[in-house]
């Protein structure tokens, strides 16, 4: 019995080492993750009410069913945005950062456009070393723009895309959570992270 007794003692104890050391190298990727250099790399898969406007320059490159069906979405009372907007992380650190879950709030032109979370792991390696956080953004314009016209609605989905004369401001607002052991840990506050596209 005083054989068992001390094996269990020696196992437990291995095992609380390894939880602390395991526990501190999560500590350290999240530490890393805050002094990581964030930017907005680029919006794809843009889409209004089904329709791929990834590339639209101008009206005119609207068929006439497309143009149609914008239209009647407007009338409906909705008209849904659909994009990917992705965010880089640049880590300068010796060791490698990581978080387990983003939550998120987006702003286009300072509007509220949606909110959301992410619950995939993302490594960034060290040295300068990148990783790329996805964010699958869903929002209707006739909420997020309401009292604007139809047309203006429209307009603002291309400007997305480079339609229009001025860029279109990007921001979002990201909480990063890290799990230590079992337990999430946030953030305190929001990073902000900034970019602008369009405008030909």
């Amino acid at each position: 019995m005083k054989t068992n007794f001390a094996f269990i003692k020696r196992t437990v104890l291995l095992l609380a080492v390894v939880l602390f050391i395991a526990s501190c190298a999560q500590i350290k990727q999240f530490t890393n993750l805050l002094s990581c250099d964030f930017r907005v790399v680029n919006v794809e898969d843009i889409s209004m009410a089904g329709i791929n406007v990834q590339k639209i320059n101008s009206y005119t490159d609207l068929s006439f069913s497309d143009a149609a069906k914008l239209l009647a979405a407007v009338s409906s009372g909705s008209l849904p945005l659909t994009m990917t907007v992705n965010i880089e992380a640049k880590n300068p650190n010796a060791q490698m950062a990581a978080l387990n879950k983003l939550d998120w709030i987006l702003l286009i032109d300072d509007i509220q456009m949606a909110s959301g979370s992410t619950t995939k792991r993302v490594e960034v390696p060290p040295n300068n070393g990148t990783g790329i956080f996805p964010i699958q953004v869903t929002s209707d314009l006739t909420q997020s723009l309401s009292g604007q016209s139809g047309k203006n609605m429209i307009n603002f989905g291309l400007n997305l895309a480079g339609y229009g004369d001025h860029p279109t401001r990007i921001t979002v607002k990201a909480k990063p959570t890290i799990m230590i052991g079992s337990t999430p840990v946030e953030y305190p506050g929001y990073i902000n992270i900034k970019s602008e596209f369009g405008a030909h």
